[in-house]
Order: structure tokens, then sequence, then C-alpha cells
């Protein structure tokens, strides 16, 4: 069983129930931080002295404060650390259930479990602990779906960015602006449209509003 383990988290009481679950697998070298910053900082100065952390633990959302952060989210960390540490093994525990986002975290950033937050959340911790550490991935079952080869899931960033904005109720005219404003390319008019049509085609949806239905059932916006 992994002897070093690092929880991240802003709350203490996940902390807390987080150390409980390790606790009772008879891990007790266990550390506990509460920014992104420091987690980092703890892992990096392990490896530097020869007796790295074998797991994280990490949540995803950080609440801000006066403290300046490098690494504004447990998304950042897990990306950094995977990139630096591939060993590293990592167990992201978030109330966040997009799938897009599961996706993105198992696939592009090489987490090795997503556990989601909530009544059965400790259970699953426990489970994904036990299936890592036999080499497995984990994932909660109301977010498996991330990783099914069905095509709807194949969309990309800007695909994700055109929905949100289109179900915050902007006309296509005012995605091409907001895309303008914020640097994001294409962000032509036409290309807003040409991408959209494909979206509604892609998820053989009605309308607009049809297409921003289907993408929520599915967990992608």
């Amino acid at each position: 069983m992994f002897s070093k383990v690092l929880i991240s988290d802003d709350l203490g009481s996940i902390n807390q129930g987080v150390r409980t679950v390790l606790d009772g697998l008879g891990i007790t070298n266990v550390t506990q931080v509460q920014y992104c910053d420091d987690a980092y900082l703890k892992i990096k100065r392990a490896y530097q002295n020869a007796e790295p952390f074998h797991l994280l633990i990490t949540d995803l959302s950080f609440k801000s404060d006066h403290r300046a952060q490098r690494y504004a989210s447990g998304e950042d960390l897990v990306k950094q650390l995977k990139q630096e540490y591939p060993d590293l093994k990592v167990i992201v525990y978030s109330v966040e259930d997009r799938l897009q986002k599961v996706r993105t975290l198992i696939q592009t950033y090489k987490a090795d479990a997503y556990v989601c937050k909530g009544r059965n959340g400790l259970k699953e911790i426990d489970t994904a602990i036990n299936t890592v550490y036999g080499g497995g991935i984990y994932i909660s079952q109301q977010v498996e779906h991330a990783l099914s080869s069905n095509s709807n899931l194949e969309i990309n960033d800007y695909d994700i960015e055109l929905l949100q904005q289109l179900s915050n109720g902007l006309s296509q005219d005012e995605i091409s602006n907001f895309l303008k404003s914020n640097a994001i390319a294409p962000s032509s008019l036409s290309s807003v449209e040409k991408h959209l049509n494909k979206l509604r085609i892609q998820f053989k949806a009605n309308n607009a509003i049809h297409l921003v239905a289907i993408v929520k059932d599915l967990g992608l916006i």
C-alpha cells in the first residue's frame, strides 16, 4: 500500500474525512495542505530529498483569498505534477461532474482516479486508493461515461466554450464578439455559425435550445 500520501483540499473537514480513510488502510505518513501551491512545493521538495510522495488526493476547486497562487485550481496542479512526476499517483476528489472535465483530467492530464464527492464519496476513495495501488484507473459511476467511445464526446475546448456561451443566452453574433474580446480563435461570425451547425448535426439537435439541453444532459457543460 502507499506509504506516503498528500491530501490537498481547502476544507479541513474534507481533509480529515480522507485522513480517516487512510488511517483505516494503515497509511499513517500523511500530509495535509489547503493550497495548491503548497501541494506542489511539498511534492517537489520531497522528490528533491529522495523521499517522494506516492499518492496525491486533491480537490479541483479552491476558494481564492488574500494569498496569490501560481496554481489556482486542482486541475492546474494535476496537469503540472503529472508532467514533472508521471510516476506520482493522483486521485481527484471533487463535486465537479462534467464529463468533459473528467475526460480531460483522466485522458489528457493522466490522473489515475476521479471520485465524486457525495454520500458515498469516502467509500469510493477507499476503493479508488486500492484500485490505483493495483495499477488500475477508478472513476465514479455517475461520470464513468466520460471515457465512453461515443463520438458525441469527441469535442474540444473551443466547442465547449461555444456551447457554454450559447447556454448563457448569447446570440451567434454576441458569441463572436465574446471570442474576439477574449482572444479566442477562430472568432469570426462565419466560424461560429459553422461550428455550431457542426455541433447541431453531431448531437442530432433540432435547434440551439435543443443542442444546449442535450449537452447539459450529457454533462459536457
